[in-house]
């Protein structure tokens, strides 16, 4: 059986990473979306509040579970058995980044492999860094996360699901 994680923030969950797990799912028997839990930040949504929101997203995807760990990626991997790291590429600087990670993992533990998948061209300008900065200044990011993410920010934020905070 062929495991892969797909390990992220996710802070919140974006239409690209939804493509990203949608697409992964078709390539392996199981997929493992698992959220980074980093104690040092602060992020916008709690890691149960992530979790719930990716399970929703991705209901209609048999073989996807939602996890959580702290730490190594790697340490993860070897705790769980998985030999898989799906990445998703929006840009050459994120290849950059991610070969580093990449070939680090590998020298760290030499069983996992790291498959990149090119996010959907219609996403790639998309990042949870810039939601939560569009979200901050109160800007229009309805189109940009699933509905259901998009709802969980209206809540979090007091605003309606329907209302359009853009300025053009």
């Amino acid at each position: 059986m062929k495991i892969a994680v797909y390990p992220g923030s996710f802070d919140p969950m974006t239409k690209g990473h939804l493509d990203v797990i949608e697409r992964g799912s078709n390539m392996f028997d199981k997929l493992v979306v698992s959220i980074l839990v980093n104690s040092s930040k602060t992020p916008c949504f709690t890691t149960d509040e992530r979790m719930d929101m990716i399970r929703k997203a991705t209901s209609h995807l048999k073989n996807v579970s939602v996890d959580h760990f702290e730490g190594l990626l790697v340490n993860y991997m070897k705790e769980n058995n998985y030999e898989y790291i799906l990445r998703g590429l929006r840009t050459v600087a994120d290849f950059e980044n991610e070969i580093q990670m990449s070939t680090m993992n590998k020298k760290l533990n030499n069983k996992v492999e790291t498959i990149f998948l090119m996010t959907d061209v219609n996403y790639s300008y998309i990042s949870s860094t810039l939601i939560r900065e569009i979200i901050k200044f109160n800007g229009d990011v309805k189109n940009m996360v699933p509905d259901l993410v998009y709802e969980k920010i209206a809540q979090k934020y007091g605003r309606t699901k329907d209302e359009d905070h853009s300025t053009s």
